[in-house]
């Protein structure tokens, strides 16, 4: 059978479907590119064609808008500084609102078309009613972000006031005119003057930034007005004048003259809260308290810890058994104060190392917890004392904000003690208390999505953690990460708000500002976390004390009256081990169960047990007693009925 002769493609046609591959493969990078260079944990919004119009034009606020395309290399480079400056004025959003759209996807192409768009990125921004467009130039990335802040300020100050926002407020300067009649008034809400150089855009920045914050009203004034300069008696600027509601009237001193220490110490004044979402800013209690790490909060996440969130899990198994082991390991370790709550943990720790199970009831660590075996100083109280974690009510603060604080003080104990980790088997880890805190978060904590996040955060970025000082800042970072996350939302606590900590109060020299940009001063940070969370600066005020040690000896069951001197026996080899008694006590607590008992044999009988044992063999010994006599008279009367026959 012939079959016909098979075509032969051309060369041409050959290499025209090479690169139509190439560009299709090409393309489809770029799209993932697009997806990855903004996202919606970016404190930005994204826009389409299909959304732009109706979010813009619906809108009260100002639109900073960036046209850009995914596969152009300047927009890709551009982005982290977009990022950046979104970040940077996030409290500005109320009047002005930064946002991305991507000409690159095939959807965008007709909307970008139609506003003009032809080089990239070109940034439009939308004001009421009119549009405007100013191209980036070859500017440095950090220069980059001041540069369009301050293009922002031009933009919501030099138009009237139909064309502003509804809610963006007057940016202009005020007068001694205006200023010295306030002085000596009262009044509802603080009045900060910020005095300034004409060229300076801190006064109208600061304005913007307590946009979202009531109790403090901001206002503008210029060096050149000498009769105001008297009257305060001002001589350097940037300068702060606060007029206190109850009508009294100071400079303030400022640690530095920038933007971020102007708007953190007006946040930070009694009173002063976050409008729209009921985002305050700490009281001068509150501050008081931060100061200081309490002993009380360490030992409430503890009992929280073992009594309540471990308490979800019936038996702990496999992986599960091996995550609570390392998390032991490493509070025995490293939990930086002694006393009876250091030897819970490492009779705890004993306990779990010396068992060879891989299934464990929870009831048996409930028992040790609750030291039903009475071991003498080993004690973990039993209540929820928050003190530097105390929310304003219930509901906030309290158990995750102790169990950060814990860690926190786990990585610097670390740092602190480099080779108490050793021949526990996490000493092979780069970051040791990291990993185990990402299991713990994994495995055990109550919040699933938290743990989600923790998780993801981890993945991304926990392996460049690779001495103790980068664990310490990880953690630091991340928790900041977190508060920026939460800020203002519902778990948020209006009088201990979640924001960039250390602020300025606590840590000045932690905060920079680099081409008007915030920054932190990692080295002093470093140096703020370690002098903050080392155990020089917990505070054991508050704390529960161990309950007194019983006037009368203690009860004991009978069959443990009856080996009393045996047991003393046995402690005596224990006497230069104090650790190794504690565990040879929680192996027997564990054989017999919370009522206590006696390791008999391995099998782990307890008193009751033994008790009913020698009941049962009395009675089986009276038993056989009564039929060994019965039997022999009966044999003694047979016998001597034979004989009577035979005679």
């Amino acid at each position: 059978m012939c079959f016909p002769p098979v075509p032969r493609c051309p060369a041409g046609v050959f290499r025209l479907w090479l690169k139509a591959a190439v560009v299709l493969w090409l393309a489809h990078g770029c799209v993932r590119v697009a997806g990855s260079l903004y996202t919606k944990e970016d404190p930005l919004v994204i826009l389409s064609s299909g959304s732009l119009k109706s979010s813009v034009t619906n809108s009260s606020s100002a639109w900073l808008l960036q046209f850009f395309s995914s596969w152009c290399g300047h927009c890709v480079q551009y982005s982290s500084t977009w990022k950046i400056l979104a970040e940077d004025v996030k409290d500005w959003q109320t009047v002005i609102v930064v946002s991305v759209l991507d000409c690159a996807q095939e959807e965008n192409y007709d909307i970008c078309r139609e506003f003009g768009v032809q080089l990239y990125p070109t940034i439009k921004v939308h004001m009421i009613p009119w549009y405007c467009c100013c191209t980036v130039g070859e500017l440095s990335a950090d220069r980059q972000v001041q540069v369009m802040r301050h293009l922002m300020v031009d933009i919501l100050q030099n138009h009237t006031k139909l064309e502003r926002p509804d809610h963006c407020p007057p940016l202009e300067t005020y007068s001694s005119e205006d200023l010295l009649p306030l002085l000596g008034q009262r009044s509802e809400y603080y009045t900060a003057i910020i005095v300034e150089e004409p060229e300076s855009y801190i006064g109208r920045e600061v304005i913007l930034d307590l946009l979202m914050f009531s109790g403090v009203e901001v206002k503008r004034a210029l060096s050149s007005d000498r009769l105001l300069m008297d009257a305060l008696k001002i001589t350097t600027f940037p300068s702060l004048y606060l007029l206190h509601p109850n009508s009294t009237h100071t400079e303030l001193h400022i640690e530095k003259k920038q933007r971020f220490f102007f708007s953190s110490l007006l946040k930070m004044l009694p009173g002063v809260q976050r409008k729209p979402r009921g985002f305050g800013r700490t009281s001068a209690t509150g501050l008081l308290e931060a100061l200081s790490v309490y002993t009380a909060d360490l030992e409430s996440a503890l009992h929280y810890l073992l009594r309540v969130e471990l308490a979800t899990h019936d038996y702990l198994e496999g992986e599960e058994l091996n995550i609570f082991k390392d998390f032991v390991t490493v509070v025995a370790k490293l939990y930086p104060v002694g006393g009876s709550v250091v030897k819970l943990m490492k009779t705890l720790s004993n306990w779990l190392s010396s068992i060879p199970l891989q299934r464990l009831s929870y009831q048996k660590v409930l028992d040790l917890v609750d030291n039903k075996m009475r071991i003498a100083g080993m004690f973990l109280g039993a209540e929820l004392r928050w003190v530097g974690c105390q929310g304003s009510r219930a509901g906030l603060r309290g158990y995750p904000c102790s169990l950060w604080t814990l860690f926190h003080i786990l990585t610097v104990q670390h740092d602190a003690m480099p080779t108490a980790l050793e021949n526990t088997g996490l000493e092979e880890e780069a970051a040791p208390v990291l990993q185990v805190m990402r299991r713990y978060m994994r495995t055990f904590f109550g919040c699933g999505e938290c743990g989600r996040h923790f998780e993801q955060a981890a993945a991304s970025s926990m392996d460049q953690v690779e001495n103790k000082e980068d664990q310490i800042l990880w953690l630091w970072d991340q928790h900041n990460r977190v508060n920026a996350r939460l800020a203002g939302t519902l778990s948020d606590d209006p009088q201990f708000p979640k924001a960039l900590w250390p602020g300025p109060t606590l840590c000045a020299s932690c905060h920079e500002e680099k081409n008007g940009v915030h920054i932190w001063n990692r080295n002093k940070v470093l140096v703020f976390l370690r002098q903050h969370y080392g155990a020089s600066n917990l505070s054991p005020k508050y704390s529960i004390r161990p309950p007194e040690p019983p006037s009368e000896p203690a009860q004991f069951h009978p069959f443990q009256k009856e080996h009393q001197e045996d047991n003393k026996e046995l402690n005596l080899k224990f006497k230069e081990h104090p650790e190794s008694q504690a565990r040879h006590q929680i192996i027997k607590q564990d054989a017999g169960g919370p009522e206590g008992g006696v390791w008999v044999l391995g099998l782990g009988f307890n008193s009751i047990d033994m008790s009913l044992c020698v009941v049962l063999y009395v009675c089986s010994c009276l038993v056989l007693m009564f039929l060994f006599f019965f039997f022999k008279v009966k044999s003694k009367r047979w016998k001597h009925r034979q004989s009577h026959l035979q005679v």
